[in-house]
């Protein structure tokens, strides 16, 4: 398959090196963008050439600083829409406002609900998410919702890292609701599963309360969706080394990293490696940091292959092809 003429690729603010990847692995280039801040703090953003007719894909994650991502994605889209693109496909990486996906609370909004509404209104005519912090959350977009997943390509990167002993290891999932991603993670590592039993105290802090399953002696791997200010994974870290496990992974799909995520993972040396894609650019203190240790795997390949196959009418499954056969075998 090849990228028709009629598809034009855009990269905003949050992801634009992730962009030049996705053009990169389809032998094409970015979408000019004329892109501006005034001093108020408001946006401007517009295609520098025609969309008539156009199919466009955009990709810009909603990461930190989440507000000024979604306010220049809307603009953006809204831009489009007046001039005349026939077909507006955004890729969103990390979705933000995910964890505010229902009222826990009396009065409390479901955001994710709203930003779902406020895409549909500018204009998308279909999302492409990567690991939903819940499921359920497609249901709130009135036009077409795919989410898609990065588990194959971090699941890659471990089978082919010699770091990690796959006969000795247990993949974690750090609460109840994250049982099927450690289960799917697990299928093709031909390894058992262990679920934390994790409430919140009244300080919202993360308590581990049990263990359900054997990790003794055992090499454990965290898998989430995200890993943001690291109390969580630090907790959790903690508790199955309590339980008597050896080397502790993690591997997260979104690596958002917010403060004190830094000096919990330096201070407590929680993981051997960490795991994550980039849909969220990481920050530069986290790169190349040995005391940290983190793995970068790119979305670029699937994004690329799920464009083509959005263009080409075809299944967006084909974007996981070359994954299919990853296994580790039985002893």
């Amino acid at each position: 398959m090849k990228l028709q003429n009629n598809a034009i690729i855009y990269s905003l603010s949050a992801n634009k090196k992730l962009g030049l990847d996705v053009c990169k692995n389809l032998k094409t280039e970015l979408g000019g963008i004329n892109l501006l801040k005034f001093p108020s703090g408001e946006v401007l953003a517009s295609p520098n050439s025609t969309v008539r007719g156009k199919q466009v894909f955009i990709i810009q994650s909603t990461c930190p600083p989440v507000n000024d991502n979604l306010m220049e994605l809307l603009i953006f889209i809204d831009a489009l829409k007046k001039a005349s693109a026939k077909e507006i496909n955004i890729f969103i990486p990390y979705f933000g406002y995910a964890r505010q996906d229902r009222k826990s609370k009396p009065r409390e909004p479901i955001s994710a609900k709203l930003v779902a509404n406020l895409l549909n209104t500018a204009g998308a005519y279909r999302i492409i998410t990567f690991d939903l912090h819940a499921a359920q959350i497609q249901g709130f977009f009135d036009c077409i919702e795919d989410e898609m997943t990065a588990i194959p390509l971090l699941r890659h990167a471990i089978i082919n890292d010699p770091m990690v002993d796959k006969s000795n290891l247990v993949v974690v999932s750090p609460d109840h609701g994250g049982v099927n991603r450690a289960r799917r993670f697990a299928e093709k590592l031909n390894a058992p599963i262990a679920i934390i039993d994790k409430r919140r105290n009244a300080s919202y802090q993360p308590e581990v309360m049990n263990l359900i399953g054997d990790v003794q002696n055992k090499n454990c791997l965290i898998v989430d969706d995200m890993i943001d200010s690291a109390g969580s994974a630090v907790a959790a870290s903690k508790a199955l080394k309590q339980f008597g496990c050896k080397d502790v992974f993690m591997a997260a799909t979104h690596a958002i990293l917010s403060d004190p995520a830094y000096d919990r993972l330096v201070e407590n040396k929680p993981f051997k490696k960490i795991y994550v894609s980039d849909s969220i650019p990481l920050q530069e203190r986290f790169v190349n940091n040995k005391d940290i240790n983190i793995e970068v795997s790119s979305l670029s390949n699937l994004i690329a292959k799920a464009i083509l196959a959005i263009n080409n009418d075809s299944s967006l499954s084909d974007a996981y092809e070359e994954y299919k056969d990853d296994l580790v075998k039985s002893n």
